[in-house]
């Protein structure tokens, strides 16, 4: 029996001892392991954000580049038929879309799908307008419809979007 109990004072002290040390290495470890995991995200965050503002930034450039105003003064030339000057937005608004893709890989899928419905709407006011139009319609008169249509909406979509774009940014800075 004293043999069992001399075992047991040297065992136990051991064991208590042993404990002490594994959970004290183990928090060690955890906490180690913990910090390199949030170096790890801020150095992502360091290099991750400045790419989405950069992608939101060119995201409205493209709104703003196909806002009507914009695409009127940009596109539309004297001599132009109005067929002609249709045909040339609705190719800008497709090429600058095609253009600006990839952007949708750093912003949210919220606000792609914002900018999505802003190029889908501004196409439709334009589709619109072109078919309420005399066939042998000049551009300046097709151009005039598209600005008094958009003097009759509250907000033309590219600046809603823009809009939208812009709290986003502000709620991610």
């Amino acid at each position: 029996m004293e043999g069992v109990y001399d075992i047991l004072k040297i065992s136990l002290p051991a064991l208590i001892v042993f404990l002490t040390a594994w959970l004290v290495l183990r928090n060690m470890i955890k906490n180690d392991q913990e910090k390199r995991r949030q170096e790890i995200v801020l150095q992502n965050s360091r290099t991750i954000v400045p790419l989405k503002l950069q992608a939101y930034e060119r995201v409205v450039l493209f709104l703003e580049r196909i806002s009507l105003e914009s695409l009127l003064v940009r596109v539309s030339t004297p001599g132009m038929s109005a067929q002609q000057l249709h045909s040339a937005l609705l190719t800008t608004i497709r090429t600058e879309f095609e253009h600006n893709l990839s952007q949708q890989v750093y912003i949210s899928p919220q606000a792609w799908e914002v900018v999505r419905n802003a190029r889908s709407n501004m196409i439709k006011i334009i589709n619109s307008e072109f078919e309420k139009l005399p066939g042998e319609a000049s551009s300046l008169d097709f151009s005039k419809k598209l600005i008094e249509k958009v003097m009759e909406i509250d907000k033309e979509p590219t600046r809603a979007a823009i809009d939208y774009i812009k709290g986003e940014i502000g709620r991610m800075i």
